[in-house]
């Protein structure tokens, strides 16, 4: 299968600059997959779809201010830094600019020295093992240095931080939004407790290079980038108890979706346990836990779009593509969002 079989031409007028003022009044766009129709409804209207004794399984990694700006020590030119991964003991990969003043050995500061950092190695992918030095807790100090790490194509500026959070993150950890998660308030999720819905939270920390263009022209020959994630034995019981009295399983995002399908055995069942991800699914994959899907509208060629073009059909995805452009939705992070039932 070729990455060209899975673009898509995006007038740029579509791709949301900036969050609505209500989260739950974003579109919603659902996909039937049994006979490919399309309904478009609002976000808030999700909770008509969800049916008592259903589990939603939803990811609470919450963003870090990743984004530094310091300067080579000795030197004036501005040097940006994205963390990705903790890699344990102030060590993290991530990427830099410009590359060519982040050498090996070169020494890093950032607020007047409140933070400071050695480039460790240079990575044939050309992210950076970058070890930081500080005194205190790492996460108060990225909060008064760093910025969000908003995408490259979001260019207005985003004026109150936790509207790239989702109302329930709760682990430090990602250099990105689980978006799919946006839309739901604390409203919402008491709804869909007293509908008798159980919400379970499991936790995958979203790098960048979940949103890497595929550079092969054979999708097959993309390398996954690996991420972490986390399942604690009460999500692991409320799943598996939903599955065996005949619920189904909601992921909410793509991230929740792999999380959900490294664990589950071929009988959608899963245990508490974490480690790292590259599941990279396309279509052909067979689905072990997921049933229904909420997640928002993804760049064209991305991984993602590979991803929900397994979940119902790349014909299937593509049309309804191809009807959200005619409807004019919203697209990506701050866009509107897209319900595979």
């Amino acid at each position: 299968m070729k990455k060209s079989d899975f673009y898509f031409d995006l007038p740029e007028r579509l791709i949301a600059q900036h969050p609505l003022e209500q989260r739950d009044a974003s579109r919603l766009l659902v996909l039937n997959r049994a006979d490919g129709s399309v309904t478009h409804r609002h976000f808030r209207d999700l909770i008509e779809y969800v049916q008592p004794g259903d589990c939603i399984v939803f990811n609470n990694s919450r963003v870090i201010p990743a984004r530094l700006m310091g300067h080579a020590v000795g030197r004036t030119t501005p040097i940006e830094v994205l963390l990705l991964t903790d890699k344990g003991d102030g060590l993290w990969e991530c990427l830099t600019r410009p590359g060519r003043k982040t050498r090996e050995g070169v020494e890093l500061t950032f607020g007047d020295g409140m933070l400071t950092a050695t480039v460790e190695k240079v990575q044939p992918d050309g992210n950076r093992l970058i070890r930081f030095h500080y005194e205190g807790i790492f996460l108060e100090i990225l909060d008064q240095l760093g910025t969000m790490p908003l995408p490259p194509y979001i260019k207005e500026k985003l004026e109150d931080q936790e509207r790239y959070q989702t109302v329930y993150s709760k682990t430090p950890g990602s250099a990105a939004a689980p978006t799919a998660g946006l839309h739901f308030t604390d409203e919402m999720l008491d709804a869909l407790q007293n509908k008798g819905v159980k919400l379970a939270f499991v936790t995958l920390h979203v790098g960048l290079g979940t949103f890497r263009p595929v550079k092969e022209e054979e999708i097959t020959d993309h390398v996954m980038h690996s991420e972490f994630y986390m399942m604690d034995e009460a999500t692991a019981e409320q799943i598996n108890s939903t599955r065996k009295a005949g619920g189904k399983i909601w992921a909410v995002g793509t991230t929740a979706s792999r999380t959900l399908e490294t664990i589950a055995d071929e009988d959608g069942l899963v245990r508490a346990q974490s480690g790292w991800t590259d599941i990279f699914i396309y279509p052909g994959y067979r689905f072990k836990a997921v049933d229904h899907l909420v997640t928002n509208f993804h760049l064209p060629e991305s991984t993602l779009m590979m991803l929900i073009s397994a979940f119902a059909s790349r014909e299937m995805v593509m049309e309804a593509y191809r009807q959200a452009i005619e409807q004019e939705y919203r697209f990506f992070s701050f866009g509107d969002s897209m319900l595979l039932y």
